[in-house]
């Protein structure tokens, strides 16, 4: 498999790159978990990062590569299903 070093910006990881297995696109995956494990022995602390563009480039636009921001939620880019209008209200915020 391929992999990249990518950077990690925000959070305990700021400034660590590491690196991160590709997808079938070429592309890292657009949330990246990262468990720590709790010093007394409880259930790990879950750090999630998403992946947002390094850079764009000047004349067409495209984008030059990716990075992952800390993102202090913890709930990632999304539910991973499409949001229809005429789909049932999301209701994991209780």
């Amino acid at each position: 498999m391929k992999s990249q070093d990518t950077p990690f910006e925000g959070g305990p990881m700021d400034g660590r790159v590491l690196p991160v297995l590709l997808g079938m696109t070429g592309h890292p995956p657009k949330t990246y978990r990262i468990p720590v494990p709790d010093p007394a022995g409880g259930r790990p602390t879950v750090l999630v990062y998403r992946r947002v563009p390094r850079g764009h480039s000047k004349r067409l636009g495209l984008t030059q590569g990716w990075k992952y921001a800390y993102d202090p939620t913890g709930k990632g880019a999304g539910g991973g299903s499409p949001k229809w209008p005429w789909s049932k209200p999301d209701h994991t915020d209780e």
